[in-house]
């Protein structure tokens, strides 16, 4: 099994590319950012998401991407927009025949967190403690974008074993 997961955004998107060993163990083989411009047109931006999301689609051919459903925002205005990244994302998954598994926060949280309410500090613990990563020091380095990826891949292989 060969898990895509990823964290819908649209000034960034997090991925992280999780797999199962021969011996079921689970092995983290790819891991980033999509970033599109801030001050660029919303249109472009999603483009932008699309052609990267493609672009790793193509290169790694996972078996199924793990996305996060939007659960609850209280900014409306960024409710719209991380949909509007997510519609691409499901598109381009769609697109290239790739499975899609969307799982809530609380699922995620459960299953690699161990508890439902699980906060970010606890999660971006077990996904370092378990791949052994470190975010940059001093640096803004967007690694809860990536660690939340990682983790939605990780509940799928939780989920499916």
């Amino acid at each position: 099994m060969l898990v895509l997961g990823i964290d819908p955004g649209t000034a960034t998107t997090g991925y992280g590319l999780v797999g199962l060993n021969g011996k079921g163990v689970a092995e983290l083989l790819a891991h980033g950012l999509i970033e599109t411009d801030k001050d660029g047109h919303p249109g472009s931006r999603l483009v932008e998401i699309y052609k990267q999301t493609s672009a790793l689609l193509k290169k790694h051919k996972p078996t199924v991407v793990a996305i996060e459903r939007i659960f609850f925002f209280i900014n409306k205005k960024t409710v719209i927009r991380v949909s509007q990244a997510q519609g691409v994302l499901l598109l381009a998954a769609a697109d290239l025949g790739v499975p899609v598994a969307e799982y809530a926060p609380g699922q995620i949280k459960l299953a690699v967190g161990g508890h439902g309410r699980a906060d970010k500090k606890v999660m971006q613990k077990v996904i370092k403690d378990t791949f052994g990563l470190e975010a940059e020091k001093n640096k803004k380095t967007h690694f809860d974008n990536v660690a939340d990826a990682i983790a939605i891949a990780m509940c799928h292989i939780k989920k499916c074993k």
